[in-house]
């Protein structure tokens, strides 16, 4: 299954850049991470059984073990793609959020936008680590 990020905004260069490339490079899923601008641009379009996370303040805080719980169901499912958005400053569209098969928090804190994108790549590989039975992943 196809992790597919995509952002508004650019990341550039920089300390966040890295360790989202970090985490990405050590999923053995296949990744991709599109960037839009902050304001307009078009979305890529969906293919059919896509899934489609949003990263929203309102969303569901999940434990990493429900995340990955949920990501390996769609993949057994035969799910080729789940598309995870990050909006701009103001968020999403109430459209897109209505349409999301998850919406998805990290916690009620609101955190800048490279942060977010670094601590969903982190969790896209603990995800996966998770569900490849690997010992990364410890219970507090």
């Amino acid at each position: 299954m196809l992790l597919h990020i995509v952002a508004r905004g650019r990341i550039g260069r920089g300390p966040e850049a890295d360790l989202v490339e970090r985490y990405l490079k050590r999923i053995a899923w296949p990744t991709k991470v599109t960037e839009l601008p902050d304001t307009g641009g078009r979305l890529p379009d969906l293919a059919p059984g896509t899934r489609t996370v949003v990263l929203d303040e309102t969303g569901r805080d999940l434990p990493s073990r429900e995340l990955a719980a949920i990501l390996g169901r769609w993949r057994d499912d035969g799910v080729r793609e789940t598309r995870f958005l990050l909006g701009a400053a103001d968020g999403h569209a109430a459209t897109t959020r209505d349409t999301a098969d998850l919406l998805l928090a990290f916690g009620r804190a609101t955190w800048p936008h490279m942060m977010s994108r670094a601590m969903l790549a982190e969790q896209l590989w603990r995800a996966n680590s998770i569900l490849a039975g690997h010992p990364y992943h410890r219970e507090g």
